[in-house]
């Protein structure tokens, strides 16, 4: 098998020639910046300073040399944009190290020391503290409640942070040729590797809600204004559905995964109650996926952090065939369970080693056997790509990055034996 059928095998349910493995692909499944760095260094290879091409979250685009040398069998389609040198310039961050932001992201140093991000208008709509690894929200343009209609809704969302400092391809959108770029980028990327491509896509509703209200703000919502969150939710679906037109027209038949994204979940399990997500989200979830089916061959993947195992059985019912970053340490987010209960019906992308204890804390021989631990769960039948729980964070040392990648290699080189 190649990179590509590899991948689909394990979202058909079938077991492939061995687990297929993600590092980079979504902006939950890749690496910090710092730690990145940190990486290349300790392999001793060429120095090369990290392109931070999603800004807010600080993550790098791994090269081709560690894909290569990882395994790594997919890919996001956003790598295709931004390869010019010129497009980039050195900054450097927190731990002094040179890295590279786009051409089009300069945020203000403050006498502090914090970075702080602008809207066109000189609206403060993110800041980064001194030695921080991330941007911070700090614009909420509903914070004081609902306009009476929503058709400045596209221009307002572009003074939340993730619209304002989209990464690849979104910071192209607004070009002329935008969507007959992204098609021939995709063409030529799909001809040039055999890695299964990805298309990030986002169309969140939940967190949109988040974003303009405010999460305390809109869980209250939930609950006592219900008709202002509809309305709310009917107007970013058509937004949404737009998009989606644009993307299945464009890529449908040359991408292989398009990745939404609804962080519907917490430590101690879903934000809302299962009947509220049914009546609220769960329609318009399976309006997006039903469209993507319609219209395109691409597998639809959700990112949705936290403990959403009592929310399962209603994704897969609304269309959603890979999920991720499964955050295992969350209640009801065992592996064993997850895997015993859902395996058959949706592909687990992430799971592969937790990042709050063991990745980032533990010895090497402890991630090893951590990791190797997960893989006897997780591959039997399909239904699995490995991948760490969300991103590699700053502070994982190189050294445990490179077990947990050299344990997937040593489990898939013993099932190739036997």
């Amino acid at each position: 098998m190649n990179s590509r059928k590899r991948v689909l095998a394990a979202i058909r349910h079938e077991e492939p020639d061995r687990t297929p493995v993600d590092l980079g692909a979504t902006p939950s499944s890749g690496i910090s910046a710092i730690a990145y760095n940190n990486l290349r260094k300790h392999l001793c290879l060429p120095p090369r300073p990290a392109r931070v091409y999603d800004v807010v979250q600080q993550l790098a685009e791994p090269d081709q040399d560690i894909l290569d040398l990882f395994g790594v069998d997919v890919i996001d389609l956003g790598r295709a944009f931004n390869t010019n040198p010129a497009k980039w310039y050195d900054v450097s961050l927190a731990d002094g190290a040179t890295e590279q932001y786009p051409a089009w992201f300069h945020p203000h140093r403050e006498g502090n020391g914090s970075w702080i991000a602008l809207a066109p208008d000189d609206t403060p709509i993110a800041v980064m503290p001194n030695h921080g690894a991330f941007f911070d929200q700090t614009c909420f343009p509903y914070l004081d409640g609902y306009p009476e209609n929503f058709q400045d809704l596209p221009q307002t969302m572009g003074k939340v942070l993730w619209a304002a400092l989209a990464h690849s391809p979104w910071d192209h959108a607004a070009e002329e040729t935008f969507w007959q770029d992204l098609r021939q980028k995709a063409i030529d990327l799909r001809k040039h590797s055999d890695r299964a491509i990805l298309i990030v896509c986002g169309c969140n509703l939940f967190e949109w809600g988040t974003f303009l209200r405010r999460i305390d703000n809109f869980l209250m919502d939930l609950l006592t204004d219900q008709a202002s969150v509809e309305r709310l939710l009917d107007a970013l679906l058509e937004i949404h559905l737009a998009t989606l037109e644009k993307v299945c027209e464009a890529v449908g038949d040359v991408a292989d995964i398009i990745r939404f994204g609804d962080d519907l979940g917490m430590d101690t399990g879903p934000f809302m109650a299962p009947s509220i997500y049914r009546q609220l989200f769960k329609p318009r979830h399976r309006q997006l996926c039903e469209y993507v089916k319609s219209h395109s061959g691409m597998h639809t993947f959700l990112h949705s952090c936290g403990g959403i195992a009592d929310l399962i059985p209603d994704l897969i019912e609304a269309g959603y065939e890979i999920l991720n970053p499964v955050q295992t340490n969350c209640r009801g987010m065992e592996p064993d369970r997850l895997k015993q209960d859902f395996g058959r019906d949706v592909t687990f992308w992430g799971g592969g080693a937790d990042t709050r204890q063991i990745l980032n804390r533990a010895r090497p021989e402890k991630v090893r056997a951590h990791v190797l631990e997960r893989l006897e769960i997780f591959t039997p039948g399909g239904g699995f790509v490995f991948n760490p729980v969300h991103n590699i964070l700053p502070e994982v040392p190189p050294e445990n990055i490179i077990s947990m990648f050299d344990a997937v290699r040593e489990f898939n080189q013993a099932g190739s034996d036997t």
